[in-house]
C-alpha cells in the first residue's frame, strides 16, 4: 500500500506521474455524466484532494456511486490540472479501492458543523474534523519545537520517574497508586500499607522538578517533558486531571538566566508553530480565534516586560478597577490581574518576578536582605495575554540551612526529601528551572477555548470515557 501523503501531492504536485493516495471520504458528489468527485483527506493536511471517479471503473457501480462521509479508499491515478473551483490539482483515479465502509446513518462525523461539546463525547474520531485535525498537528509540531530547543543548547532529556512517593508543590492533590484492594470483604482484615506493592504510599507525579534537579546538578543543564497528573476536582476550561509538562533545570543559573531561557523558549516554539503550521492556524484564525495569528506574530516580535511582584501590585492597586478577586500585597495573582498587565498596561508578554515566599513553593530560594513580613523568593511567572500565567519557575534554594528552615516553616519532614536534601550537602551550586504546561500552551497558540480539546483524551473529575 504505498501511497503518496496528500500534503506532499499539493506541496509539489507531481502532474503527469501515477501515484496512489489514500485517505477517508469527507464528501461525494455523483454527476449525471457518469463521474463521482470524491474529496479525501489523509490527516497530513487540512486541505483535501479531489478524486474523479470514472463511471467507467469495474466497481464503479457495485460500490463507488455508495460512498459516503467515513469511507476509507485508496485511489491509484494521474495527477492533473484541475478545472473545477476549489482545488490546483485533482487526481484522475484509474483505480478506487474501497478498504472501509461508513454506515452513513450511524457515523457520528458527518459533512456539517458538529459543537465542541458533542465532539468530546466523540473524542475517538473527532481528529477526522478540520479543527481537531489541526489542534492535532499543531501539537505535532510544538512538541517537536520543544525538544529542538533544548537539543541545540546542548539540555540533555531526562526520564523523570511517573510513579513517585514525594509531593513536589506539597500540595496533596495526588492520585494514589496501589494494589491492595480498595474495598476488602466484610469481616476481612484491614489492608496493611506495608503490604503494598512499593511497601509505602506512592501517587503519580505532579512535576519531574525534584528529581530533575539532582540531575541537573551531574549533567549541567536537562529538561524533561512527559506526562504529569493533579487530583484537583476542577471542571474549568482550564485544568486537566493528566496533561503533559515541559520542565527545565539549568545548574550555575540564576532568576535573571531563567526568565532569559524561558523567554527565548516561548518565542521558538511560537515562531516554529508560526512557519511550519501556516495553513491550520489560518483556518484556527477563520473558524476559532481571529486573534490568533497576530498575538502570535507580535509576542514573537516583542521583548517581555520585566516587573517585580511588588511593582505589579502597585500597578493593579493603581487601577482604578473593581477586582473579581481583590488586590494586595501578599495574595497571589489571578488570571484577571495577569491579563490586565499583559493586555492593557504593557500589551505584551510580561515576567513577574520576586513573589512573597509565603505564597510560594519550599524550595524556591529566599530573596537576601528581604524585611519580616515581607519576605520574598526568587520566583517568576511567565504572563501571557488572553491567558495569563504560561510558564512558572524560579531560582532553586541551594542552601541547605535556609531550605529546612523553609521545610520546617511548611510542616514537611526532611527524612521524606533526604535525597533532595543532598544536592545541598554535596556540591551544592546556584540552579534554576521553569514548568510550561503543554495543553495551555496550544490553548494559547490555537484560540480554542477549551483545554480538553487540545488533548486527544482529557482527562478530568468524572471524564475518562475513552
Amino acid at each position: 500500500m504505498a501511497r503518496t501523503l496528500i500534503k506532499d501531492v499539493l506541496t509539489t504536485p507531481p502532474t503527469g506521474q501515477e501515484i496512489t493516495i489514500g485517505g477517508w471520504v469527507r464528501t461525494v458528489r455523483n454527476s449525471k455524466g457518469g463521474f463521482s468527485f470524491l474529496a479525501l483527506n489523509d490527516g497530513s493536511t487540512i486541505a483535501q484532494l479531489q478524486v474523479v471517479a470514472d463511471g467507467k471503473l469495474p466497481n464503479y457501480a457495485a460500490e463507488l456511486v455508495k460512498l459516503t462521509a467515513g469511507c476509507a479508499v485508496l485511489a491509484t491515478g494521474t495527477l492533473v490540472q484541475s478545472q473545477g473551483k476549489g482545488q490546483t490539482v485533482e487526481l484522475q483515479a484509474t483505480a478506487v479501492q474501497v478498504l472501509g465502509w461508513a454506515d452513513p446513518e450511524a457515523y457520528p462525523i458527518q459533512p456539517k458543523k458538529h459543537t465542541f461539546e458533542f465532539l468530546r463525547t466523540q473524542a475517538h474520531l473527532r481528529a477526522r474534523t478540520n479543527t481537531f485535525a489541526a489542534v492535532t498537528r499543531i501539537r505535532n509540531v510544538v512538541s517537536m519545537a520543544i525538544h529542538d530547543f533544548f537539543q541545540q543548547r546542548g539540555f540533555i532529556y531526562v526520564h523523570t520517574p511517573i510513579i513517585t512517593a514525594s509531593d513536589c508543590e506539597g500540595a496533596g492533590q495526588m492520585f494514589r497508586v496501589t494494589t491492595l484492594e480498595a474495598n476488602p470483604p466484610a469481616g476481612a482484615p484491614r489492608p496493611d500499607p506495608n503490604d503494598d506493592f512499593f511497601g509505602r504510599p506512592t501517587y503519580l507525579t505532579v512535576s519531574g522538578q525534584l528529581e530533575g534537579e539532582t540531575y541537573a546538578c551531574a549533567m549541567g543543564n536537562i529538561y524533561t517533558f512527559g506526562p504529569t497528573f493533579r487530583a484537583e476536582n476542577s471542571n474549568t476550561p482550564r485544568h486537566l486531571a493528566e496533561f503533559w509538562m515541559v520542565e527545565p533545570e539549568m545548574a550555575f543559573c540564576d532568576l535573571e538566566g531563567d526568565a532569559e531561557t524561558a523567554e527565548a523558549f516561548l518565542k521558538h516554539i511560537f515562531r516554529t508553530a508560526l512557519e511550519r503550521c501556516t495553513k491550520d492556524l489560518e483556518f484556527l484564525s477563520e473558524h476559532v480565534d481571529a486573534t490568533v495569528l497576530p498575538t502570535l506574530t507580535a509576542i514573537v516580535a516583542s521583548d517581555f516586560e520585566r516587573v517585580t511582584y511588588t511593582e505589579a501590585v502597585a500597578l493593579l492597586e493603581k487601577s482604578g478597577r473593581t477586582w473579581q478577586y481583590p488586590v494586595g500585597w501578599g495574595t497571589d495573582l489571578q488570571t484577571e490581574h495577569e491579563r490586565y498587565l499583559t493586555e492593557e498596561v504593557f500589551r505584551k508578554p510580561v515576567v513577574v518576578t520576586h513573589y512573597p515566599a509565603a505564597i510560594k513553593s519550599f524550595y524556591m530560594r529566599l530573596d537576601d536582605g528581604t524585611a519580616p513580613g515581607r519576605a520574598t523568593v526568587a520566583a517568576m511567572d511567565v504572563l501571557v495575554p488572553k491567558i495569563g500565567e504560561l510558564i512558572g519557575g524560579s531560582q532553586r534554594e541551594e542552601r541547605l540551612d535556609v531550605l529546612l528552615q523553609r521545610m520546617a516553616e511548611l510542616k514537611l519532614r526532611p527524612e521524606d526529601y533526604w535525597w533532595y536534601l543532598d544536592l545541598r550537602r554535596y556540591g551544592s551550586v546556584p540552579h534554576a528551572g521553569f514548568g510550561l504546561g503543554l495543553e495551555r500552551t496550544l490553548q494559547f497558540i490555537t484560540g480554542m477555548a477549551n483545554i480538553r480539546d487540545v488533548i486527544p483524551y482529557p482527562r478530568a473529575p468524572r471524564s475518562a470515557e475513552f
